[in-house]
């Protein structure tokens, strides 16, 4: 039947398939119908053959015209959707390239044309017509989605179908520049501090404090003026600042060079004033932006001052200065308040619990038992917590030494012991650390997280606990046990004083963290040092416990004889260790400060694998090299003269040149704030 409609000249209602079987159903009905009425009468069948034909006629007429009106629009409609889909490829707003497999342009639409001036683009190839488009494209061709990308001074939207070679762009320099400007005009508020302030200005005469004013608010003041910047003193050592994120821009550009100016000018009148400042923006609310700007200056005078924190909330903060070492500048006012404060928590606590950090050293140990004494004197107990394994020669020699001392042995105890003693109203004391991802238990930390005092004398980090109790960081500090040692100075003089064991631990801590008095050590450190030393502290006992097993020294050793001066920095010297050979910790740090010794050395680097399965990178520097901020690019951190990352999942191979990189990126940002100081 399909084949006689087809061969048939169809009426045009015919021709569609479900007016066609309409047409048949109504053609049957009325012939059933007929014969029935000719059957009953044939006078009846003449008049009902008469209807039939005279209903079937205009019903098929009907339909007729609705096919050939259905037919007229769907081919206008076609026509027009053809003709509009010409004309939008030739009139739309967006850009249409078209290329061959040989890179050839075979048609560009008249939006696009304009952007290539008056040249001749047919056959020629993208990089013929215009280098700078063939970059964009060879760089995005991978790419599936829409990308912003910048081409003869317009910015585009850009779509690429790889499979049909089109190139698709729109051009948004309008909206770009709308969002640009808004982006531009953000809030930025910021608190600028005076470090060490009270300390200079307490043997200044009234004249010098107001002329030392009355300079650094000079200074800020051309300081602003030069950028465009808001800035308003709120007190004798504080101020606060607003800019646009145009101009933190300009700021971050210049790596706050301000910094330096107000420093050296004020060293060369002998009374140093350092600044440090907290930096917020990316908020629309200006509380959330003051909450952040006073979080970033606390991270930045953790850090040690005179240094800026630029941080936006949940985003990595980003740090300037901070290149010379940090001047004493705690009083033993601070001291002797934070030693009653801890009285206090003590009295509220059922029990104390002591951590230093996973890799314990001599002044993380001697901490501890330092707390571990100060909890006795005022009558609490509490508990050191030491991860189970075997460490380093010195610490193992020390940790053995203590479960020998009948009051201490039932004291010192493994992470799973502490989880199980641990009650809701107990104390963390978290010592010579202050990142939980550090600590020898971290899931110790998340149960008492709410009851958590930190002591530590390194810069603070971005990774911080979020309620500390109580902070103690003191970067001017030479170690955590100077810090505690200080403290026993404001206990009860009737409590039980501090034993020969714990005096030589702490000690050998200072004395460690020093390099024998040599780097970082102040007044307080010596007066600490001679506190322990009369308190019992045995110097034969020290030498005991930080003589090198023959393997340890051996192992030291090999790491020097690998030590190759890094390229650029004849000042500089790094050690990459075996890929198959596990170094302990410690021995790779003792390998670095070594190095120091050698002549014209001031900065050196040792990279090894370590029993935890991570590479490790511990750096030492004569105090002339920041080695804090290389290590601080590569996930790490510590002092000027001293610091140390983790790195998983890369071969040695692959830190090395992580390291050197960094070294190189550090160096060349202080390039130009040295050449400047020239």
């Amino acid at each position: 039947m399909k084949k006689l409609f087809s061969l048939t000249n169809l009426p045009p209602f015919l021709k569609n398939q479900v007016l066609r079987w309409i047409a048949l159903a109504l053609t049957v009905l009325s012939i059933f119908g007929l014969v029935v009425s000719f059957l009953y009468d044939w006078k009846s069948g003449v008049l009902f053959l008469v209807f039939v034909c005279s209903l079937l006629s205009y019903i098929f007429k009907k339909m007729n015209d609705l096919s050939v009106s259905t037919d007229n629009y769907i081919s206008d409609l076609s026509y027009r959707m053809h003709r509009g889909e010409q004309e939008t490829l030739l009139e739309m707003p967006v850009g249409v390239l078209m290329i061959s497999e040989t890179g050839a342009i075979e048609w560009v639409n008249p939006y696009l044309t304009p952007y290539f001036g008056d040249q001749d683009l047919l056959g020629k190839t993208v990089e013929e017509v215009n280098e700078e488009l063939s970059d964009i494209l060879e760089n995005n061709w991978d790419n599936p989605d829409y990308a912003t990308v910048k081409w003869e001074d317009h910015y585009f939207t850009m779509l690429i179908q790889k499979e049909y070679r089109t190139i698709y762009m729109m051009d948004i320099t309008k909206y770009y520049q709308i969002e640009k400007d808004y982006n531009d005009e953000k809030i930025a508020v910021g608190q600028v501090f005076l470090d060490n302030y009270d300390e200079i200005t307490q043997s200044m005469t009234d004249q010098e404090i107001s002329n030392l004013n009355n300079y650094v608010t000079n200074e800020l003041t051309i300081w602003a003026q030069k950028f465009g910047l808001f800035i308003k003193q709120v007190d004798e050592d504080h101020y606060i600042m607003m800019a646009y994120s145009k101009v933190l821009k300009d700021i971050e550009d210049d790596k706050f060079s301000i910094l330096d100016e107000i420093r050296e000018s004020t060293s060369k009148q002998n009374y140093p004033v350092t600044l440090s400042i907290g930096i917020a923006y990316g908020e629309d609310n200006l509380n959330d932006l003051s909450e952040q700007a006073q979080s970033d200056l606390d991270l930045a005078l953790g850090r040690g001052g005179d240094q800026v924190v630029v941080k936006a909330k949940d985003h990595e903060a980003r740090f300037y200065g901070g290149k010379t070492n940090p001047m004493e500048k705690r009083t033993r006012v601070r001291a002797r308040m934070i030693s009653q404060a801890l009285q206090e928590l003590f009295k509220e606590a059922d029990t104390i619990f002591v951590q230093g950090h996973s890799q314990p050293d001599m002044d993380s140990i001697g901490a501890g038992l330092g707390i571990h004494r100060l909890a006795k004197m005022n009558n609490k107990h509490c508990y050191v917590v030491i991860p189970d394994g075997t460490f380093h020669s010195d610490v193992q020699r020390l940790i053995d030494k203590t479960k020998e001392d009948e009051t201490l042995a039932s004291d010192i105890i493994t992470p799973d012991e502490a989880l199980q003693l641990a009650t809701d109203n107990s104390l963390l004391i978290m010592v010579d650390h202050s990142k939980p991802s550090m600590s020898v238990s971290e899931d110790l930390y998340n149960r008492l997280e709410s009851k958590v005092m930190i002591i530590d004398h390194h810069r603070r980090g971005e990774e911080f606990p979020e309620n500390p109790v109580l902070v103690y960081i003191e970067p001017y500090a030479s170690s955590t046990c100077e810090l505690i040692t200080e403290m026993f100075e404001y206990q009860s003089q009737d409590a039980e004083p501090v034993s020969k064991l714990e005096a030589t631990a702490m000690l050998t801590g200072i004395f460690v963290d020093t390099k024998q008095f040599t780097l970082r050590t102040g007044t307080r450190t010596f007066d600490a040092a001679s506190y322990l030393r009369s308190a019992g502290a045995d110097s034969e006992e020290m030498q005991q416990f930080m003589r090198e097993n023959p393997d340890a020294y051996m192992a030291r050793m090999h790491l020097i004889s690998m030590a190759k001066v890094v390229e650029g920095h004849e000042n500089m010297m790094y050690v990459a260790g075996e890929e198959d050979k596990v170094y302990d910790p410690v021995t790779a740090a003792q390998a670095a400060d070594s190095m120091l010794n050698m002549s014209g050395v001031e900065a050196s680097y040792v990279i090894s694998h370590r029993p935890d399965d991570l590479i490790g990178i511990s750096a030492r520097s004569n105090g002339e090299v920041n080695v804090q901020r290389v290590m601080e690019e590569l996930g790490g951190g510590g002092h000027l003269s001293s610091g140390a990352t983790q790195i998983a999942d890369k071969t040695i191979e692959e830190v090395e040149q992580m390291l050197l990189d960094s070294i190189n990126e550090v160096k060349s940002e202080e390039a130009p704030e040295e050449s400047e100081d020239n």
